[in-house]
């Protein structure tokens, strides 16, 4: 797995790319956490995520609740479709927003 952070305008976007699995779901997490502490909006892109099992979502949800706490926005970007498919199935693309693009979400 491998991220990037990088800031628009009032917004942090998160990118994700390769596997959020049990070996990578802790970094992830680590960097969703200080990224949502630095307290803008987040948009996390999911573009790049070819696997993501239930310690990755774990971790999103994880941001998404410290997020809400804080009176912050983190929505999702650009899901991809193994990603997508993994939310789906958990019922959480009726909890995060999730935008069709980043440009859309920003």
């Amino acid at each position: 797995m491998e991220h990037s952070i990088r800031e628009e305008g009032a917004s942090l976007v998160v990118a994700f790319s390769g596997d959020v699995d049990l070996e990578h779901s802790p970094k992830a997490r680590e960097v969703l956490l200080e990224t949502v502490g630095r307290g803008k909006k987040v948009l996390v892109d999911l573009s790049g995520v070819e696997y993501i099992d239930s310690s990755g979502v774990a971790s999103l949800v994880e941001a998404y609740k410290l997020a809400k706490t804080r009176s912050q926005e983190l929505a999702l970007a650009s899901v991809s479709a193994s990603a997508l498919r993994v939310l789906k199935l958990a019922r959480l693309d009726k909890v995060f927003t999730i935008h069709p693009t980043v440009a859309d979400g920003l």
